[in-house]
């Protein structure tokens, strides 16, 4: 059975709560567990009102839908009111508090997250989701497609829960739910949609349930044209477990409208945007001495160049020689600043970022290991001839 610091405490409190949802489907399959949800047959009020007696603090983050965090140890945990659904439009859901706890669990999407456990370890199973979880299925409890209907989020939860639990076929049922209601996945925000794919991207082995969304005709609703290939060729290669990487290789398109349509942030934004450069530097596995390496270290940080790297290997040797490489070289810093010219006598102005750019050029050309004496004796060389013209 799981212990978290905390949980003891919120039983001690809440006795007829159970833990739901990823916990129980993650100890269950002997994986770690990081966080722990609970659920309980009381209304939002009620488990205030308890936990508060307790002496722990109810923070309501989530009352309209049932959710109140409860702090044990410094801990949140999200304990929410057992629910079901009055009205769903594919994307909200109004819902009533009930005391049912198949009712609650009937609400869920997939069999394997549809389990409950209390504090002695038994676990309820109410949709064979423990049976489902043994024999690697994914399956939607109930009606596949009366379940997407009510959340068309759960087309792609579908191939994120079967790239990380499923294995062989795909269930039938939620194959033909997922191809027949495909397009509701367009009324979803950008960033649930984001948020999905990016979990996807980060399975261990991505790549059947890719092939399996291009299938299904989902994959050009999120990742039009997306190279399916490319990234197949990407995994083989051994590269790292990497999201925005994947995504690289999938992309044929503008990474700037991708990025804009789905509202990465601005972080994930500018590094698709770096690694997807047209013609940009990439040092080649044939031709690196050490001094092209500074070069490129020196215009553009180490781990974007890795990234093109994984993007640009072909079959030739020497790609993770040039990797470790990379890795192994101080990235060179242009020892001279704009100050050090006015140092030199030169008005602030443009004669000094063109004084600037010349000693740069310089020092690129010579590798990138001149100090800053000597990049200076260039740059007093070029004040020379700019005023002697």
């Amino acid at each position: 059975m799981i212990e978290l610091p905390g949980m003891a405490e919120l039983w001690d409190a809440l006795p007829q709560a159970r833990m739901v949802g990823g916990a129980v489907r993650d100890m269950l399959a002997g994986r770690p567990v990081a966080d722990v949800d609970f659920a309980v047959p009381l209304t939002p009020q009620e488990v205030t009102a308890r936990v508060r007696a307790a002496g722990l603090k109810a923070v309501p983050t989530g009352v309209a839908h049932g959710t109140v965090t409860v702090v044990a140890r410094g801990r949140g945990f999200e304990v929410t009111s057992l629910r079901r659904d009055v009205e769903t439009d594919g994307r909200h859901a109004v819902v009533e508090f009930t005391d049912d706890w198949e009712m609650d669990a009937s609400r869920r999407d997939f069999t394997i997250n549809a389990m409950s456990a209390a504090r002695d370890g038994t676990v309820f199973d109410y949709f064979g989701g423990r049976d489902d979880l043994a024999a690697g299925r994914v399956r939607f409890v109930g009606e596949a497609a009366r379940r997407i209907a009510e959340d068309y989020l759960r087309i792609l939860r579908f191939f994120r829960f079967f790239a990380r639990y499923g294995r062989g076929e795909p269930d039938a049922q939620a194959v033909t739910a997922i191809m027949a209601l495909r397009d509701g996945v367009v009324t979803l925000s950008a960033e649930r949609v984001w948020s999905e794919v990016k979990r996807i991207l980060l399975a261990a082995d991505p790549r059947a349930v890719v092939a399996l969304m291009r299938e299904t005709g989902v994959l050009e609703l999120v990742l039009p044209g997306a190279d399916v290939t490319r990234l197949a060729a990407l995994v083989a290669r051994g590269a790292p477990v990497d999201a925005l990487l994947r995504l690289a290789a999938l992309l044929r398109g503008d990474a700037d409208a991708f990025a804009q349509r789905w509202k990465l942030s601005g972080a994930e934004h500018e590094r698709l945007t770096a690694l997807l450069v047209p013609g940009a530097l990439a040092p080649d596995a044939d031709d690196a001495d050490d001094a092209a390496l500074r070069r490129a270290l020196a215009e553009v940080p180490g781990e974007i160049l890795v990234g093109r790297s994984w993007l640009a290997q072909d079959n030739r040797a020497g790609w993770d020689d040039l990797r470790a490489r990379l890795a192994a070289t101080a990235r060179p810093v242009f020892p001279v600043q704009g100050r050090d010219v006015v140092a030199l006598g030169v008005p602030p102005g443009p004669a000094v970022g063109e004084i600037l750019d010349e000693v740069r050029r310089w020092w690129m050309a010579g590798g990138c290991v001149a100090d800053a004496a000597a990049c200076l004796a260039v740059g007093k060389r070029w004040i020379a001839t700019l005023r002697s013209q």
